[in-house]
């Protein structure tokens, strides 16, 4: 199974179809996957409610993922409400959407005045065995982690939109905490886990990059650059069993 992460510079712009599926020609891979928000940017403050997707324009998006498998973030209004989503498709249809469940709303972050917080995190079936897809923040809670644990999925797909904070002289402080707790997730789920995170500047707010694939062990297996740009392509067994990855993780 191949998959590329798009480690890029979404606009802050409502994206078109047209540049959308102009973007996909240039990528290969089984599984491709996007930032959180790559279709919308980052700080939209108030231009949310104008430039949110509604799951029709969703649906039309999905009909590019007959060849390969596609997710990316978006702004997406359901039932009037506007949430930071995740979407997952295939076969041309969308397979399942995601709403970000816990929103950040401390120092530079403020969605929890622009987004309603969704009301469930679960795995599904794909062509690739069962999946989960987290959103950034969701990453930093003990009891999403803990849920990661006990479902144990064969892939989990992490996007984001994380600012770069606690430079230090050999390392990036938000990229140890990252690590951290990625490789402690693959670890408790035995789950191999792909992290995408964005790149650019917003408004004076700059995004690190960093995209990465972790094995069931907690190993880094392949790492994109900081601060560029990048379509970073990994290989994962996708037959592996729970039991092959339980050895793989006491080896």
């Amino acid at each position: 199974m191949n998959i590329t992460l798009v480690q890029n510079t979404p606009k802050l712009k409502k994206m078109s179809f047209d540049k959308f599926q102009e973007e996909l020609q240039k990528i290969d891979g089984d599984l491709i996957v996007f930032p959180e928000l790559a279709l919308n940017g980052y700080l939209l403050k108030d231009a949310v409610f104008e430039d949110a997707y509604s799951l029709e324009e969703i649906e039309k998006f999905a009909t590019l993922s007959t060849k390969q498998d596609i997710v990316f973030g978006c702004v997406l209004k359901c039932d009037h409400k506007i949430y930071n989503s995740a979407v997952y498709c295939s076969g041309g249809k969308v397979l399942h959407v995601h709403h970000k469940n816990i929103l950040p709303n401390y120092g530079l972050f403020q969605e929890a005045r622009f987004f309603f917080e969704g009301e469930e995190l679960k795995s599904f079936e794909t062509n690739y065995g069962e999946v989960m897809v987290v959103i950034c923040e969701e990453m930093f809670s003990a009891k999403v982690i803990e849920q990661i644990a006990a479902t144990k999925p064969q892939l989990v797909i992490v996007l984001s939109n994380s600012p770069a904070r606690g430079f230090e002289d050999d390392k990036l402080l938000i990229e140890h905490q990252w690590n951290s707790l990625l490789s402690t997730s693959a670890i408790l789920s035995g789950a191999n886990v792909v992290f995408v995170n964005r790149v650019g500047f917003e408004d004076g707010l700059g995004f690190w990059g960093g995209s990465r694939h972790i094995n069931p062990k907690g190993e880094i297996i392949k790492k994109a650059k900081l601060f560029e740009n990048e379509l970073l392509h990994v290989e994962i067994d996708k037959h592996i069993s729970k039991t092959q990855k339980y050895l793989l993780r006491i080896k």
